[in-house]
């Protein structure tokens, strides 16, 4: 059990598990786009904050995930 645990914890470090991670954080936009619209829509200021506090944490997380790719030595076109 423990080799598959340190394979995984290996996988979290390597350039796929960064990009899954990324993936995965920006896969979040998608309902932080609806709690803002529904916000505005129901011109609720509470809600449209903890959208815009939400996005900015999703924000942060990719910066630190692309820094790291950086850390990697990652010279994906894309991400350039």
């Amino acid at each position: 059990m423990s080799g598959k645990l340190a394979k995984a914890k290996g996988f979290k470090k390597s350039r796929a598990g960064t990009y899954l991670s990324i993936g995965t954080s920006l896969f979040g936009v998608v309902g932080i786009a609806k709690r803002a619209k529904l916000a505005r829509s129901d011109n609720d200021t509470l809600m449209m904050v903890d959208a815009v506090v939400s996005a900015a944490a999703i924000a942060t997380s990719v910066a630190l995930l692309y820094r790291e790719l950086k850390r990697l030595g990652d010279d994906d076109v894309l991400l350039g």
